[in-house]
């Protein structure tokens, strides 16, 4: 027998009871005799609930997605729904992702919603995110679950947890519905499904789904320009393949070609080494297919289809990725143009961003006259701001990982209207004698020209977590004055809601939920903010320096003082 800490032996015994199947007996029974380290690493904690939901590698223990930490939730959940609504015939939504297990799980789920007396609307097949977040509010639910662990790694699934309003829990709701799954004994879980509240949905939901994002995402483009642009897609073998495609088709383009090797949903991700299109190697076939048949625009999205990747060819008609932060101020500027075109903004609209991506969305807002508000990191805090401000109209809103969120009929980042409406800029932009990236150049010679960089580095395994836990508390507790030669002149620290004015002494209080954040602001107008990943083994460095573009011709000269001033900053704080 290997000895085993008094505290994780207490956690594995419980799952060596009745409450638990045989098989995971014997799993567990053999971690003990043979295998320590993943016993450990299996039981040594319960999964939290990050950024983006519950998230980890599928196994069994507490630090794993299996059919009793999903089950606790579910029935913690349902708990806290009947507590909340007593007098309410209650419903939920649910769909999956391509995963390993996502569709078992979806149904695991559905059953224990309906042991507990709730109405299940279950997809019968997988569907992108968003679709899920639309589905929810259009079946008048009151909360809804995906299965997904959007672009992690094989082994790994999730569950994301969303509200009546189409958005992701927020607090209060979070912290409560986590006390009251921390209050329940796995043997409570009820697995004992009434199927007559499982109803299946499918084409029912892509139709309207589909209708709306089209109306959404179009803005009076001719035929004639969507038929001239060149559009690649590939769905990185994730859930967009199942609307996507039809969504472009129904807004009038024709002509786009789906990378085909890429193209049937597979929970291995065959064809790359991270299903993100963060990560320039995921959009690797995609780019080659550009080249074959003279792309004009690819769009990659990950496998739960929220986040978009864009790549288009810049003043050398090369193939180049835009950052998740290009993406977005091209987005922005794009729907601000057209309702400022419309005469639909009044001075009651507001645009939406997070405290680590790129400053230059509040130079947006400023120029059209609308408000810019700006949350922490994740979709939930966007969504939230909708519902806080009903007296403001919410025109859309992104965040530097690549993601973004058209207008407010799905609450979440939304990769099937952002598909749309990238391939709408480019194609107006093309029959206008112009291209993405050019007009992209002309922003940042009226706004400032900004560039961002993000490095992540990853730390797995109780060890890595407390390296990491290690290095936020160094860089809280022994704060930086100066980076790359550039004093520091504030230090917003989200944690202890404290900014201060590092040359005055000065300090003022941030009106935002507390988080594990830190940001750096130099003399030089550089940021540089810290973050621990919600939902990876990672810390995340955002990096954002600007100078000032006067015109196309020095763009590139401009850009390559940019990039090696962020160099500079990563060199020197030992972040390579």
């Amino acid at each position: 027998m290997i000895d085993i800490k008094h505290e994780l032996l207490d956690r594995v015994s419980n799952w060596l009871t009745p409450a638990f199947d045989e098989e995971t007996q014997e799993y567990i029974n053999d971690l003990i005799a043979s295998n320590p380290k993943e016993l450990q690493e299996s039981f040594y904690k319960d999964l939290e609930f990050g950024t983006g939901g519950m998230r980890g590698i599928m196994g069994i223990g507490t630090n794993r997605i299996n059919k009793y930490t999903l089950g606790k939730n579910t029935q913690g959940l349902s708990n806290y729904l009947h507590k909340s609504f007593p007098n309410e015939k209650l419903k939920a939504a649910i769909a999956f992702d391509c995963r390993h297990n996502s569709k078992s799980f979806a149904k695991l789920v559905a059953d224990v919603f309906s042991a507990n007396n709730i109405e299940v609307y279950l997809f019968e097949e997988l569907r992108p995110t968003p679709e899920l977040s639309f589905a929810l509010k259009h079946l008048n639910c009151h909360c809804g679950i995906v299965l997904t662990a959007s672009h992690n790694p094989p082994e790994y699934n999730g569950y994301k947890v969303y509200w009546q309003d189409g958005g992701q829990i927020v607090p209060p709701q979070d912290a409560q519905i986590i006390e009251e799954i921390n209050s329940l004994d796995y043997s409570e879980i009820n697995f004992d499904a009434n199927q007559h509240l499982i109803n299946y949905i499918g084409k029912d939901i892509d139709d309207v789904f589909i209708d709306a994002s089209v109306k959404n995402g179009s803005f009076n483009t001719s035929a004639e320009a969507k038929d001239n642009l060149n559009v690649v897609f590939t769905s990185l073998h994730g859930t967009s393949i199942t609307i996507i495609p039809e969504t472009l088709k129904r807004a009038g383009y024709n002509n786009v070609h789906i990378v085909k090797e890429q193209e049937e949903p597979n929970g291995d991700f065959p064809t790359v080494e991270s299903p993100n299109p963060e990560e320039p190697e995921a959009l690797k076939m995609a780019l080659e297919l550009a080249q074959k048949v003279d792309g004009d625009i690819v769009i990659g999205t990950d496998p739960d289809s929220d986040r978009v990747g864009v790549a288009v060819r810049d003043l050398d008609g090369k193939m180049i990725i835009l950052n998740g932060n290009q993406a977005m101020v091209m987005m922005t500027n794009f729907l601000l143009q057209q309702w400022q075109d419309q005469g639909k903004i009044k001075g009651k609209e507001f645009i939406a961003s997070t405290i680590v991506s790129t400053p230059m969305m509040s130079d947006l807002a400023a120029a059209f006259n609308v408000e810019c508000k700006i949350g922490l990191t994740g979709f939930k805090w966007i969504a939230k701001m909708i519902k806080d401000f009903t007296e403001l109209d919410f025109i859309g809103g992104g965040e530097e990982s690549f993601g973004f969120m058209v207008g407010d009929f799905v609450r979440d980042k939304d990769a099937v209207t952002a598909t749309l409406l990238a391939c709408e800029i480019a194609a107006q932009a093309k029959a206008n004698g112009s291209s993405l990236y050019k007009e992209l150049i002309q922003l940042y010679i009226e706004h400032g020209f900004y560039k961002e960089r993000l490095i992540s580095v990853t730390k797995k395994g109780i060890e890595g977590a407390e390296e990491i836990k290690q290095m936020m508390i160094n860089f809280r507790e022994n704060p930086l004055t100066v980076i790359n030669g550039s004093k520091v002149v504030m230090l917003e620290d989200y944690q202890t809601s404290i900014a201060k004015n590092m040359i005055s002494n000065e300090e003022e209080i941030i009106d935002i939920p507390k988080s594990n954040v830190l940001i750096y602001y130099t003399e030089d107008g550089s940021k540089i903010a810290l973050r621990p990943s919600g939902t990876e083994p990672k810390i995340k460095f955002y990096i954002s320096v600007n100078t000032s573009l006067d015109s196309v011709e020095e763009f590139i000269k401009k850009e390559a003082k940019l990039e090696a001033k962020i160099d500079a900053i990563i060199k020197n704080m030992k972040l390579n």
